[in-house]
């Protein structure tokens, strides 16, 4: 055999190897493929023909009709998420304070529920892409804080904020008025109550709830500043280690995005009282 023989048999031998190579490490990728696509949380959905979504009650995000149904625009979210998928939605109020516990232990599949997108979140769940923006307010009592206009104002130890604990809006009051003296409570009506029973300066919450508050109380509570504290996006969160659901979820945000369905039903919650009268 001469040396170009040899040569062209083992270029066509390495080629060879090359191809074997290959196609094993394709046949690799599809099984882990499909091993993830079997192990989706999207699967599981499709299967029971229903999805779980976790939340807790933030006027207008999530709260009860007059015949205890919920509605507000998370649950028109998580609604409309469940039809395009084609399974039918069941609804799991839950604590805010253990809602991420909550999600991990597989308690429901997906939390939509206003949580704003954080890194220190991020450690323990995906996120989706922001579906919309949203901030903290200040909403003020006009007796107590007769005279408030600035932020300063607030920024004092006699002055009482109160928040509900384990928000955005509780690390708003620390990180914005560390000199106030700061209340926390489980409940946002709670908090709503201490400050229109004068016990407390001003309460920071997500907008638009302060604002409307002080549609509904003129008497008793102002905006001492316009707009908001900060500017936080929100995110649908689930469960680390299931890329086929978060390419799903992200997918679906821009679909309706795209359609203007986000925006509609956002302007319709958070910029009008149109469903005023299905609350009270």
């Amino acid at each position: 055999m001469n040396t170009t023989r040899k040569l062209a048999l083992s270029s066509l031998a390495a080629l060879a190897v090359g191809l074997i190579l290959l196609v094993a490490a394709l046949a690799q990728a599809q099984n882990i493929s499909q091993q993830i696509t079997r192990e989706s949380t999207l699967t599981g959905i499709m299967e029971r023909g229903a999805l779980r979504v976790g939340f807790d009650t933030f006027v207008p995000w999530a709260m009860q009709d007059k015949t205890g149904e919920f509605i507000g625009f998370e649950i028109d979210v998580a609604k409309r998420f469940a039809e395009d998928l084609g399974v039918r939605v069941e609804l799991v109020p839950t604590a805010w304070r253990g809602i991420i516990p909550a999600l991990l232990t597989g308690k429901f599949d997906l939390l939509i529920g206003g949580m704003s997108i954080r890194a220190d979140r991020a450690q323990q769940v995906y996120f989706s892409m922001p579906y919309y923006f949203t901030g903290q307010a200040l909403v003020a009592h006009k007796e107590k804080a007769a005279g408030f206009t600035t932020l300063e104002d607030f920024n004092k130890p006699e002055v009482t904020i109160v928040t509900r604990t384990g928000t955005t809006a509780q690390r708003a009051a620390e990180n914005l008025f560390p000199k106030a003296q700061r209340k926390y409570f489980d409940k946002e009506p709670q908090a709503v109550q201490e400050l229109l029973m004068g016990r407390a300066h001003a309460l920071i919450g997500n907008a638009p709830l302060p604002s409307q508050e002080a549609i509904k109380n003129p008497d008793r509570l102002f905006l001492p500043v316009e707009g908001n504290l900060t500017n936080e996006p929100i995110g649908i969160a689930m469960r680390k280690g299931d890329p086929d659901l978060l390419n799903y979820v992200n997918s679906w945000i821009l679909q309706v995005t795209g359609e203007g369905w986000i925006q509609d039903r956002y302007a319709y919650w958070f910029t009008t009282m149109d469903w005023k009268d299905q609350v009270e």
